[in-house]
């Protein structure tokens, strides 16, 4: 953990959340000295009624709406959506949806930007699901689709000046995603305390996200209904958020990663399928922050406190029924040394406690094969 003797941190800006805050989008983009609009989400979102809704708010403002994006976009769907935000001209720039069409919005308004534009469109981040905690940060995640690899795209001029966090707009997600978007929050609080990077900030940060995720997933993944659960596991993935932009991730994000590029296995479900092994593989380096885990999820050590985290996760995962063997997901063996090799090439996993050998990463994903 980095010491106290010097410490500069920038976060991100106003977070509005609450049941039915989404109605304010309005004056939101008139907070950020916009009368236009550009709403960016992804192709999937419509039929749900969100994307009609929040077109229907914005009836008194001038607006357009780029819905061309997928799961993992590449940044052919980027560019696209730059031409249309260039030609759509000034206006603040809403993103909406999960952690692709939040990650898309960002690569959007920095590609359509001349360099000295910075920040003419400013984003308003509205998540619609509560896991990537997209919101906090001014970098995204897209696919090489050359190279079947993640790339990171960002800069601070998209990172979001506003964040809408409604639990409402969580309340129609199904079981499986609720399940997997949640289990990213979940690791992001994990990998944050557990991360090179950590320090006493963002062990904060992550130790309360932790806990909230913790105690909210399941309750929520057996009533979707359940709207204090859902605006708490909103919050968490927030502060998770928050966490990771701190502090970095690690090796479960790196694999993780590696597998939805390779097999577009569902990143929460990646995740899943290899934290309790990553845990493990790094307790011996990580073992104050796997305390502070256990901790955070009330677990009951019965012997050291890194079992104890674990034996926590394994719950967790147990009760979503998210954890999967990796040829159940399609995955083939020889995709194997490929996927270890670019876990090991991912920056996040330089983050890692415990520095992992290509080897090491191999023999991790043989033994979840």
């Amino acid at each position: 953990m980095a010491d106290l003797t010097r410490l500069s941190v920038e976060l991100s800006g106003r977070t509005e959340f609450g049941p039915g805050v989404v109605a304010d989008l309005p004056a939101h983009v008139a907070a950020l000295g916009r009368s236009r609009a550009f709403v960016v989400t992804d192709r999937a979102l419509r039929p749900t009624g969100i994307v009609d809704r929040v077109e229907g708010l914005l009836s008194d403002i001038e607006h357009a709406t780029y819905e061309d994006v997928g799961p993992n976009p590449p940044m052919t769907e980027l560019e696209r959506g730059a031409a249309r935000l260039r030609e759509f001209g000034t206006c603040a720039v809403i993103a909406l949806g999960g952690g692709s069409a939040l990650d898309a919005a960002k690569g959007i308004s920095l590609l359509a930007a001349a360099p000295a534009e910075s920040g003419w469109a400013p984003l308003i981040a509205v998540p619609t699901t509560a896991g990537t905690g997209a919101e906090t940060n001014g970098f995204g995640v897209v696919e090489d689709t050359r190279t079947r690899r993640k790339v990171y795209i960002g800069h601070s001029s998209v990172r979001p000046r506003i964040a809408v966090l409604d639990p409402e707009l969580t309340l129609g997600l199904p079981p499986s995603v609720t399940a997997a978007s949640g289990f990213d929050a979940l690791v992001h609080g994990i990998e944050s305390l557990s991360s090179r990077g950590s320090s006493p900030l963002s062990a904060a940060y992550a130790t309360q996200a932790i806990t909230m995720v913790g105690e909210a997933l399941p309750a929520v993944h057996r009533d979707g209904s359940d709207l204090e659960s859902r605006a708490r596991m909103m919050f968490g993935a927030h502060l998770a958020g928050h966490a990771l932009t701190l502090s970095g991730l690690g090796l479960v994000h790196g694999i993780g990663h590696a597998l939805t590029a390779h097999a577009g296995i569902p990143h929460g479900v990646a995740l899943a399928t290899v934290l309790e092994e990553v845990m493990a593989l790094g307790a011996g380096d990580a073992a104050g922050a796997y305390e502070s885990v256990a901790r955070a999820l009330r677990a009951t050590p019965t012997g050291d406190w890194a079992s104890a985290a674990i034996e926590a996760v394994r719950g967790i995962s147990g009760a979503l029924a998210i954890k999967r063997r990796l040829r159940d997901l399609g995955v083939a063996r020889e995709q194997l040394p490929a996927v270890a090799a670019d876990a090991i090439a991912d920056a996040v996993t330089r983050n890692a406690p415990k520095t992992p050998t290509e080897a090491e990463t191999r023999a991790l994903l043989e033994s979840v094969y």
